[in-house]
């Protein structure tokens, strides 16, 4: 999502399609290592979570899929960088290593859930996700149909 401000307050992008194809279980703030034209850039609201997923290299947890536009504003050459490059996610050793077994299991993914301003850093939001199956989603769907009737009837 590419729109300023899209879910909330300080909200720079959100991944709506998450919780239509996934369970979340936990979620966790983390930090993310960022050049100053990609920070311009998130803070501008260029930037996509779509198709992005969190993954272990190495030892170390980086965000891959999340696209951020390169600065208009940079001159050419200085501040640039590659839209689509693996992000360094920054966390605790401990909650690193409690993921890293979690991961392990089969049908568990960790999906960035919404990119925000905290204290003057943007931080990313990290849910633990367990893949929905059709009928859960048909489920979900019907439910959400159901409620926004039932509060046009209340609210008429």
């Amino acid at each position: 999502m590419t729109s300023r401000n899209p879910g909330g307050a300080g909200a720079l992008a959100t991944n709506r399609k998450a919780r239509h194809k996934y369970h979340i279980l936990d979620s966790w703030e983390a930090g993310l290592v960022l050049s100053g034209g990609e920070v311009k850039s998130c803070r501008n609201g260029h930037v996509s979570l779509d198709e992005a997923y969190a993954d272990f290299q190495n030892g170390e947890l980086f965000i891959l899929g999340m696209r951020v536009q390169p600065y208009a504003a940079a001159t050419s050459g200085f501040n640039t960088h590659a839209p689509d490059r693996p992000r360094k996610v920054l966390m605790h050793r401990r909650e690193l290593d409690r993921l890293a077994g979690t991961l392990q299991l089969k049908g568990y993914t960790l999906i960035p859930l919404k990119l925000y301003l905290a204290r003057g850093r943007i931080k990313i939001q990290l849910g633990l996700g367990k893949g929905k199956q059709l009928f859960d989603k048909r489920e979900a769907l019907r439910q959400k149909t159901a409620d926004r009737e039932m509060a046009r009837a209340i609210k008429s």
